[in-house]
């Protein structure tokens, strides 16, 4: 099979052919045919982040397949089905965490492409447990980004306890914002989309939202106060700066809700602010395997669109800078039906 590997950090992935993996037990062989671009897949591949991955491995935790091999004990599944293999590759299913409904936050997780292989290959193994049923009438094209840009910004509006009638502010409206921005709206909440190049804001415009921000031309916070302040602000954009503007921009109990990651970020909290408005700054990681369920039947029941382009696999180097250098209207997706 072929896949591409990281080698060193900091370098090109290398494609490179690989036997197919063999499924152990609790597992599945996943014949994959879809893998969305995460920005979590570029840190992997440049090893920013404090705890680092292993090279050589295959990054990608977007993939979607048909399940091709059962490993000893799996019963649940079937060869010939479509899954789902997200970020969280496995947990431990007895601590704290998992058994309260928090197994995203279980400190014995696996992560697919970051502790264990990924789905930037022909064939990816999954742990049978936490490979999702994708449902009838979703495109693998579809549900690759949904597996994570879908699950990550679904939980982020869970935490946030957004409610009909709030005002909600996305913050970078990419392959993770253009999602949030929909479940806000699902959600019955006015949304405000922000960001900083023309074509993401005329997307936001397209999706609906109700103001959009340029942030090169105004001041998010002062915007964002002149409609009362914001309810929730959803962080998204992988800059540190993006964060203080919706921060800023709060009304008094708001919640700002972190979710990117900039490789060394950090952000000033003013404490007599914090404390007198009745802020809140909360981290929110990924999603889980019912969140994942649910964002599914929301898609599958047509209440959301996901805006991709598809690549092949070979042009994974290429996807990366593009991505980097902001060319990316939302999601690139490897399809591999395209000769990867």
């Amino acid at each position: 099979m072929k896949a591409a590997v990281v080698r060193a950090f900091g370098e090109p992935l290398v494609i490179e052919e690989r036997p197919d993996p063999e499924p152990g037990p609790g597992q599945v062989r996943v014949r994959v045919e879809a893998s969305g671009l995460c920005h979590t897949d570029i840190h992997a591949a440049n090893g920013d982040w404090p705890v680092k991955p292993s090279p050589p491995f295959v990054p990608g935790h977007e993939g979607v397949g048909l399940v091709e091999a059962l490993g000893d004990g799996v019963t649940h599944l079937a060869v010939g089905q479509r899954v789902a293999v997200p970020w969280l590759g496995k947990a431990c299913g007895r601590c704290e965490h998992c058994l309260s409904g928090w197994e995203t936050l279980c400190e014995q997780q696996i992560n697919t492409g970051y502790g264990c292989d990924g789905g930037y290959a022909e064939k990816m193994l999954a742990w049978a447990d936490f490979a999702q049923p994708v449902p009838e009438g979703i495109s693998p094209l579809d549900a690759a980004p949904l597996t994570c840009a879908g699950v990550t910004t679904y939980k982020a509006l869970k935490v946030a306890e957004v409610r009909p009638s709030q005002l909600v502010a996305i913050s970078g409206v990419g392959g993770l914002g253009h999602l949030a921005l929909q479940y806000a709206k699902i959600a019955g909440a006015t949304v405000a989309a922000i960001d900083v190049t023309d074509d993401k804001l005329e997307l936001a415009a397209e999706l609906g939202a109700d103001i959009v921000i340029d942030a090169r031309k105004e001041d998010p916070g002062e915007v964002l106060k002149s409609h009362g302040g914001a309810h929730a602000a959803i962080a998204l954009a992988v800059n540190e700066d993006a964060f203080s503007a919706v921060y800023k921009g709060l009304r008094r109990g708001g919640k700002l809700v972190l979710v990117a990651m900039p490789a060394h970020g950090t952000i000033p909290v003013p404490i007599f602010e914090t404390v007198l408005n009745g802020i809140s700054v909360i981290g929110s990681i990924v999603g889980t395997r019912q969140d994942l369920a649910e964002v599914f039947d929301l898609h599958a029941a047509g209440r959301t669109r996901v805006i991709r382009e598809s690549r092949p696999l070979a042009s994974v180097n290429e996807s990366i800078d593009d991505v980097l250098h902001g060319r990316i209207q939302a999601r690139i997706v490897f399809d591999f039906g395209e000769g990867s």
